[in-house]
C-alpha cells in the first residue's frame, strides 16, 4: 500500500500526449469564462489508476467551481484532491492539492498543482496536461504523467450519478 502511495507521490505532470494539449513556453492561456465549463458540475463515479474514483464539482459561484476527487484501491482510501477551478484574467485555471489518507498534504502549504486552460471546444476543456470531456452522462479525464523517464496518459472514465 505504501509503495502505491509513494509511486503516486512521485508522479510529475508533463504534457505531450495525443488528446492532451499543452501550453508552449510563453504561450498565453486560452480565453474562457466559468460559464463555458458549467457542464462539468455534478457527481461522477468511475475508474482510474486501476481503482475506483469519485469526482464532485459544485456549480459556479463567484467565478469559481470547487471540486473533490477521491481514489480508492481495494476498498482502501489512497488519496483525495481538493480542486479550485477559477476564472481569472479572462481565462480558467485549475489549482489542486493532494491529501493522503491521514489528510497530510502532498504539496507545501503555499503551493498548488496548477493546470492552465489551452482551449474549450464544445464540452471538452483542454488544460495544459489535463483534458475533461463530457459526452452525454459520461466524463473522460485524460492526465499526462511522468514517472522517472516514462511518460504516459492515464484515463479516468466516469459516469454521472444522479443523487
Amino acid at each position: 500500500m505504501m509503495a502505491i502511495f509513494l509511486l503516486l507521490c512521485g508522479f510529475q505532470v508533463v504534457t505531450h500526449a495525443q488528446e492532451v494539449k499543452k501550453l508552449e513556453a510563453g504561450q498565453a492561456p486560452g480565453k474562457a469564462t466559468i460559464d463555458q465549463i458549467s457542464w462539468l458540475a455534478g457527481y461522477w463515479e468511475g475508474t482510474g489508476f486501476g481503482g475506483n474514483c469519485t469526482e464532485l464539482w459544485l456549480p459556479a459561484a463567484d467565478k469559481a467551481m470547487q471540486g473533490i476527487f477521491r481514489f480508492v484501491l481495494n476498498d482502501t482510501l489512497i488519496f483525495t484532491e481538493y480542486m479550485h477551478l477559477i476564472e481569472e484574467d479572462s481565462s480558467l485555471t485549475i489549482k489542486l492539492k493532494h491529501y493522503g489518507k491521514d489528510l497530510e498534504g502532498w504539496e507545501e502549504k503555499s503551493e498548488w498543482t496548477t493546470f492552465k486552460l489551452v482551449s474549450i471546444e464544445n464540452q471538452t476543456a483542454y488544460f495544459s496536461g489535463l483534458t475533461y470531456s463530457v459526452t452525454g452522462n459520461k466524463l473522460l479525464i485524460r492526465l499526462t504523467l511522468k514517472e522517472g523517464d516514462q511518460v504516459y496518459t492515464e484515463d479516468f472514465n466516469f459516469k454521472r450519478i444522479e443523487k
